[in-house]
């Protein structure tokens, strides 16, 4: 007797491939999950609202942000997000939002509600917050989405997360990170690795990844898919993919605002991709 597995069914859309310098092309960190029924961001940069609409998704249909830590590059859209949720009457959220992040998000945004105060705050049962542990690998259930994170090297805040889908695709986010042997451990076997790339083997800076230390974490990990992002301008007069491509095998894409995948296929909409 065979037991019916679920569908597998995540979808991915790159929101925000670049970084903090003002760019047309690409905006800050973020990164759209949808999953079983359930749509999440991972970061919200500058950026991310517009970038949602450009996908066909409101803000009120977003549950969850996971931010990966607290960098206003990663984070820079969340206070507006609250800020539009409150508004116009007849369509402000009626669902609850889940904001998760690393050690010390609680006090983070006490913080910001000391600046912004009631104008960030949503109705009573509106808004929850969590904070995963930034010292060791963590789990967590949200509905039919399993969520883990693991500590990595950027601030003391910083984690990586992997969502797991009712029908186990997976998808692992780097944030921003150095070499990692926890961000190695997180993405083994995953799908889909995205992973920060954010200057040239020859720009290295510390606190960062440059495309070949990304696929050789990528290649360790096995896993399905690498697709780079987070770049700062100088990767834009560099060969990205061929850099990778001294450590890496396997599947590869670079990331573009508004790129969509599809975990556990070959599938990348509108862009073309290396194998």
């Amino acid at each position: 007797m065979t037991t019916e597995q679920p569908a597998r069914d995540m979808r991915v859309t790159i929101l925000g491939s670049g970084t903090c310098v003002p760019s047309r092309r690409r905006s800050s960190c973020s990164v759209l999950v949808e999953a079983a029924g359930t749509k999440l961001l991972l970061d919200a940069g500058p950026g991310t609202m517009r970038r949602l609409l450009d996908a066909g998704t409101e803000i009120f249909d977003i549950s969850m942000i996971f931010l990966s830590h607290f960098h206003p590059d990663h984070s820079g859209e969340l206070v507006p997000f609250l800020f539009s949720s409150k508004y116009p009457d007849q369509s402000r959220r009626s669902t609850p939002l889940t904001l998760v992040a690393g050690a010390g998000f609680a006090d983070f945004f006490n913080r910001l509600k000391a600046v912004y105060g009631h104008w960030i705050e949503l109705e009573s049962g509106l808004l929850r917050i969590e904070e995963m542990s930034s010292q060791i690998r963590d789990r967590r259930r949200f509905g039919p989405i399993t969520v883990e994170s693991i500590p990595v090297e950027h601030s003391p805040e910083s984690v990586a997360f992997r969502i797991t889908g009712a029908g186990g695709e997976s998808v692992v986010y780097s944030g921003d990170t150095d070499i990692s042997e926890n961000l190695v451990s997180l993405a083994r076997g995953a799908d889909l690795f995205i992973c920060e790339s954010a200057f040239p083997d020859a720009r290295k800076v510390r606190g960062h990844l440059t495309p070949s230390r990304a696929g050789e974490m990528a290649e360790r990990a096995g896993v399905g898919q690498l697709v780079l992002t987070h770049f700062y301008p100088e990767c834009e007069k560099a060969d990205i993919e061929k850099e990778c491509r001294t450590t890496y095998t396997g599947m590869l894409a670079l990331a573009e605002d508004l790129m969509t995948l599809i975990p556990g296929s070959r599938q990348v909409a509108g862009q073309s991709t290396s194998v």
